[in-house]
């Protein structure tokens, strides 16, 4: 993620942001330019002052003040480039759902922020009913009305559990897990992440490439789940996965990989925009001294991104300390982890060949 400016006076701003606190300009995310712009109203639209033409108006989510993106005026489309992929929305009649919401969707238009910078496939179930990204964000039923809702994924299908959105049950869920990190963020990233396995590696003919790095994806899921919960992960665990469940099973280890490299490309764009630089005093070696010089969405190099990233999670690990917070990241790259996750920067710039292999 980036910061932006306002173009009216020059004010600091974050993806987030609906007004500028300096001048007061109303602002709109433009999806296909990657801008927060000030707005000007006109007669029939805003005017953009990243864009000028054509006229603008606001994602049909914004009345419930949970999207803040722009779509072309003369466009037949109510939602933005991410809303668009909603299926199941929260029920707004129940006044807790609304901030839950809010919560939800601000993880989800980062995503698609990535999403967007890395060029990756995005269709609707309207452009392709079997390929197509929906989510859903269904509140649990009542106790007596059926089971609670189970985040995950399922061809093109993911659904978030809008109790995700409670800051205090999810890190229950996660102390109860023994999970080191649980946002909503991370949430989408993992799930979207089996939808890129879907569409990148068993549709785009690069199984036999993927299985030499993330193991045999025929074993049975079911079953490799059951082992996991019964028997926990393998003894030595960190030296082949980033995260205990990742050693589930390979389409596990694949999710948990990609939400990991999108983490990585996010995380450094916005070192980048701050122009953070770690260069502490007692390295003498120059291992832990790193600043981003370069575009971490167009680099395609794995190995200048993992060393510009270990030192700045190292400097942001002490940091978070200092405050008696956890660690901000919480993981060990292991040679075997940076190497998977070599095969997730190939894949999403397109560096590996496609072979004959399809699922089988």
């Amino acid at each position: 993620m980036k910061l932006f400016q306002c173009q009216n006076c020059g004010q600091l701003l974050y993806f987030e942001n609906r007004r500028c606190e300096r001048c007061g300009f109303g602002l709109g995310y433009l999806p296909d330019r990657s801008e927060l712009s000030a707005l000007t109203p006109r007669d029939h639209g805003f005017e953009a002052m990243a864009d000028p033409r054509p006229l603008y108006r606001f994602c049909s989510n914004a009345e419930a003040d949970v999207c803040n993106w722009l779509v072309p005026a003369e466009s037949h489309d109510l939602f933005c480039l991410a809303c668009r992929h909603n299926r199941i929305v929260p029920n707004l009649s129940q006044p807790e759902n609304g901030l839950a919401w809010q919560k939800m969707e601000a993880a989800k238009h980062r995503l698609f922020y990535t999403l967007l910078r890395l060029r990756l496939p995005l269709l609707t179930r309207q452009e392709s009913e079997e390929n197509g990204l929906v989510f859903d964000f269904p509140a649990d039923p009542p106790p007596e009305s059926g089971p609670k809702v189970m985040t995950g994924h399922d061809e093109g299908l993911i659904t978030i559990a809008l109790v995700e959105a409670d800051d205090a049950e999810r890190e229950r869920r996660r102390t109860a897990m023994g999970e080191p990190y649980r946002t909503l963020l991370g949430h989408f990233r993992h799930e979207v992440g089996h939808y890129y396995w879907d569409r990148l590696v068993r549709d785009g003919g690069r199984l036999e490439a993927c299985r030499a790095i993330f193991g045999d994806d025929r074993v049975d899921y079911g079953e490799s789940l059951q082992k996991h919960y019964r028997m926990g992960p393998p003894p030595n665990w960190q030296e082949n996965y980033v995260t205990a469940y990742a050693a589930t099973h390979p389409w596990e280890d694949f999710a948990e990989t990609w939400a990991h490299y999108l983490h990585i490309v996010d995380t450094l764009e916005m070192a980048r925009a701050f122009n953070v630089d770690v260069r502490p005093d007692l390295d003498q070696s120059g291992l832990l001294t790193a600043r981003v010089t370069f575009d971490p969405y167009e680099h395609q190099s794995i190995d200048v991104l993992v060393d510009t990233w270990l030192p700045m999670t190292f400097a942001l690990n002490g940091i978070n300390r200092c405050m008696g917070i956890a660690d901000l990241y919480p993981f060990v790259l292991s040679p075997a982890m940076i190497r998977k996750l070599g095969f997730i920067n190939d894949l999403v710039h397109d560096r590996i060949p496609e072979t004959a292999t399809r699922a089988a």
